[in-house]
């Protein structure tokens, strides 16, 4: 692929995607909404990549939000750039929140604005001891978007993503992880090492299996009890088909580690 704002590498079953604009924070513009739904896809269609991690270039900012800079210049036509901006974003959000396999940020600075969602959707985040978390969008007059209206709230609860929200409040590493934003905070140094730990030992799991979990998890906030055990009977009934559950449930009697092969 020929990307400007994103280097997009494969590392054995991993596919590692690192927004690349660190001149400008590693800010969002119209071209990284295209290019961010463009590997959504590819990641997606590519049976070999059995996880993602997702990253910033540098180590000042993972992504400090939208690209005001560029928007100003758009003048009267902002609008229209912004709603196709968004439909690529949220595009490529949707995509990566349903894929099968699961999505890992290694935050590795400031996530500000939409960095702060980029933060959110993956299934599990790891952050540099130096990140910081902030919302920005109603110092600016703004409301949020890029999906962390539906996830905040979902990980941290309504009250703190209220005052994430309404008062910007900025949160370090540490403070992100005592709110369950985060999963981890490692030394900026260790940052991508242990990132990149954490995605190939996913890449080795019943990729099946995950896939399945993240849309029941996806499903759980909407659906009744009763619909909800439907569904993971569903599933149960699909997993144990899939070959991934026979090496697994072989190994387990046996007593040894599976050798999972992702189908």
């Amino acid at each position: 692929m020929n990307l400007e704002t994103l280097i997009y590498e494969k590392i054995e079953g991993v596919a590692k995607i690192t927004i690349n604009r660190p001149e400008n924070y590693n800010s969002l513009n119209h071209t990284m909404s295209r290019e961010l739904l463009q590997v959504a896809i590819e990641c997606d269609e590519d049976k070999e990549v059995r996880a993602i991690l997702f990253t910033g270039s540098g180590d000042k900012s993972f992504c400090a939000g939208g690209d005001l800079i560029s928007f100003k210049k758009s003048g009267d036509s902002l609008g229209k750039e912004i709603k196709e901006l968004m439909v690529s974003l949220h595009g490529a959000i949707s995509r990566f929140s349903r894929i099968r396999v699961p999505v890992i940020a290694a935050v590795n600075g400031v996530a500000a604005g939409a960095g702060l969602s980029f933060a959110s959707f993956p299934n599990l985040a790891i952050a540099s001891e130096e990140a910081t978390f902030v919302s920005a969008y109603t110092k600016m007059g703004l409301t949020p978007d890029g999906s962390s209206t539906y996830f905040l709230p979902r990980i941290i609860g309504v009250r703190r993503y209220m005052e994430l929200v309404l008062t910007n409040r900025t949160l370090n590493a540490q403070e992100a992880l005592e709110w369950g934003l985060i999963n981890k905070v490692v030394k900026a140094s260790e940052l991508q090492e242990k990132a990149m730990e954490m995605a190939l030992s996913l890449s080795e799991g019943p990729t099946m299996a995950f896939g399945r979990i993240k849309d029941l998890v996806l499903n759980t906030f909407h659906d009744s009890l009763e619909g909800q055990l439907e569904m993971e009977s569903r599933h149960f009934i699909s997993s144990l088909e899939t070959n991934d559950a026979k090496i697994g449930i072989d190994s387990f009697v046996k007593k040894i580690s599976p050798d999972f092969i992702g189908k």
